[in-house]
């Protein structure tokens, strides 16, 4: 990532919640200057946000922006993050929602997508669920507690399958797709605008 930003980028975190994801690149993209802007919907998360800034001595580079994400207006940047944020978009939203991202970015810039997926083999979605939730309980989480957050999120997070997440990348514009991380039915993808426009 730290080759493929410009001095003066900016990278956009949207879904921010408290800014943890923005605070770690800075610490480590600490030699580049770029400048971090996190949006999210909720007050609360972005107040810690702002504390977990000034704790760290990050104020001057992090920047928290509460708004619609969906609304988003950041020309020209280098890098939006989308960090488990889409599955919570309606399905029928997303693909012009990432269009949208992919007009904002400056030629070459990047997309980081991470989000649940869902496997189209019923019996295999089941075991990775099923290995999720046994992770949690070895994390000290209740039986209660992960199936309250189960039932909470029921019908609010809609997930998509591997392929669909990066068919809607590349429909979107981005040539180069690529994942660099997965675990059972987690992914990450990279995607990467053109320098320039295709015909």
């Amino acid at each position: 990532m730290n080759s493929m930003l410009n001095d003066g980028d900016s990278v956009v975190d949207l879904g921010c919640a408290t800014g943890t994801t923005l605070l770690q690149l800075a610490t480590l993209l600490s030699k580049k200057d770029l400048q971090y802007v996190g949006i999210d919907n909720s007050s609360a998360m972005l107040d810690k946000g702002i504390l977990k800034a000034e704790l760290f001595s990050q104020q001057d580079r992090l920047h928290f922006k509460h708004g619609d994400i969906m609304k988003v207006k950041q020309p020209e940047t280098g890098a939006f993050i989308l960090n488990y944020t889409l599955q919570f978009i309606r399905p029928l939203h997303r693909q012009q929602f990432l269009g949208h991202l992919f007009s904002n970015l400056r030629p070459g810039g990047i997309c980081i997508l991470s989000e649940k997926i869902i496997s189209h083999h019923s019996s295999l979605n089941r075991t990775f669920i099923d290995i999720y939730h046994g992770f949690k309980k070895e994390k000290g989480y209740s039986e209660l507690e992960i199936a309250r957050k189960r039932e909470a999120l029921e019908n609010v997070l809609i997930p998509c399958s591997y392929e669909e997440n990066r068919s809607m990348l590349q429909t979107a514009g981005f040539i180069e797709v690529e994942p660099f991380f997965q675990w059972f039915n987690f992914v990450s993808f990279l995607a990467v605008k053109p320098l320039c426009e295709h015909p």
